[in-house]
């Protein structure tokens, strides 16, 4: 089902001998040149399970001390087995087409490097490549004010699919927290025409512990994209997670972690702090709530580290790149696009002329019935 050599892996179809790739659509690995699919083994792969961040951290902070790891800066050539010709591997790309033949080649050096987090899970792509192109369209078209050229996308843009690499985290927390309850209460002030109520507020001293549960937060792990866009495309539906196998990236781009599960929690934490914070509002009640002070207690931290599928859409206009994204299993679109100048300023004059007219027209119906 697959070649191996010099650290690389390739998927030829036993048909014809073209290279299969993994299609969204059957969720099989699929030939383009003749039609045959096959099933994606994920036989004697264990399930995504979580593992404990503190203890699995160290650990890969010693095999770091004494294991010199693949290499994931700069850039890695390698001879693609079809054509002869010299891919490169560029940072923490980890699967790529030969810029010759088209061949998906995929490193095999990484995920299983001793000195690197192993990948416990991946989510296939669902959304196929034309769904991916039929959202870019609908959702650059009803952008009134993008210019014409970046609505050229097709012609000036890079569009392609992608794997980015995600830690999802699992705790358990408690919070001690001070604050104070605010309870508002109208009087009435002043008397006879000067008579009126007042919305007042009565503040008391609270203290308390509230707890919090969290399933599968999710923070991107890969450098180099609009995080806010991407963090926009929540939620994943992690809990479809299938096992790792690398067939599932066959064709598709792929990166591996540029910051590790201990790098990234930061991003995951404040996506925490901000539902505990709900929850201590929640639990003072009252009409207003001031927190004073909060310390949580992590009792249980555990991460998985998954390949989440993005479709990707780069455009280079006025010499800077805007990017948008379309989560590949959901088919949420969010992106960045440029301004176009001329249309705003179009745009306004034609709302001076509306105003224009508005008023002379007003103003002729009003001296009209005087």
């Amino acid at each position: 089902m697959f070649q191996v050599t010099e650290q690389t892996r390739t998927y030829p179809c036993t048909q014809c001998g073209d290279q299969l790739v993994f299609d969204p659509a059957s969720q099989k690995l699929s030939c383009p040149s003749c039609g045959y699919q096959a099933e994606v083994d994920t036989s004697g792969l264990a399930a995504p399970t979580e593992r404990d961040l503190r203890s699995t951290m160290a650990q890969l902070r010693s095999a770091m001390a004494t294991n010199a790891g693949p290499q994931i800066e700069g850039e890695k050539a390698i001879t693609c087995q079809n054509c002869g010709g010299q891919s490169t591997f560029t940072g923490t790309l980890t699967a790529q087409r030969c810029p010759y033949c088209a061949t998906p080649i995929q490193r095999d050096d990484v995920h299983d490097a001793p000195a690197r987090l192993p990948v416990d899970g991946v989510l296939p792509f669902q959304v196929s490549e034309k769904q991916a192109t039929e959202a870019i369209e609908k959702w650059i078209n009803s952008r009134w004010f993008a210019p014409n050229e970046f609505k050229k996308y097709n012609q000036k843009g890079s569009f392609t699919s992608v794997y980015a690499a995600y830690f999802t985290y699992d705790a358990d927390t408690s919070t001690h927290y001070t604050g104070q309850r605010g309870d508002h209460y109208t009087v009435t002030v002043g008397s006879g025409d000067d008579a009126h109520t007042e919305t007042r507020t009565e503040w008391t001293s609270v203290s308390g512990m509230v707890t919090n549960q969290f399933d599968d937060v999710a923070a991107l792990a890969n450098t180099g994209f609009d995080s806010a866009k991407v963090a926009a495309l929540e939620p994943w539906p992690t809990y479809d997670a299938k096992p790792f196998s690398p067939q599932y990236v066959a064709g598709h781009l792929c990166r591996t972690y540029d910051l590790d599960a201990e790098e990234t929690f930061p991003v995951a934490k404040a996506v925490m702090d901000g539902e505990i914070e709900s929850t201590i509002r929640s639990d003072i009640g009252g009409d207003e709530q001031r927190i004073s002070t909060k310390s949580t207690t992590f009792h249980q931290l555990l991460f998985k580290h998954l390949l989440l599928p993005i479709w990707l859409l780069t455009v280079i206009y006025d010499g800077k790149p805007f990017q948008v994204f379309i989560n590949g299993v959901t088919g949420e679109v969010q992106g960045q696009r440029p301004w176009s100048k001329v249309k705003i300023a179009l745009a306004v004059v034609a709302a001076l002329i509306v105003i224009a007219v508005v008023l002379t027209i007003w103003s002729g119906s009003k001296s009209g019935s005087t």
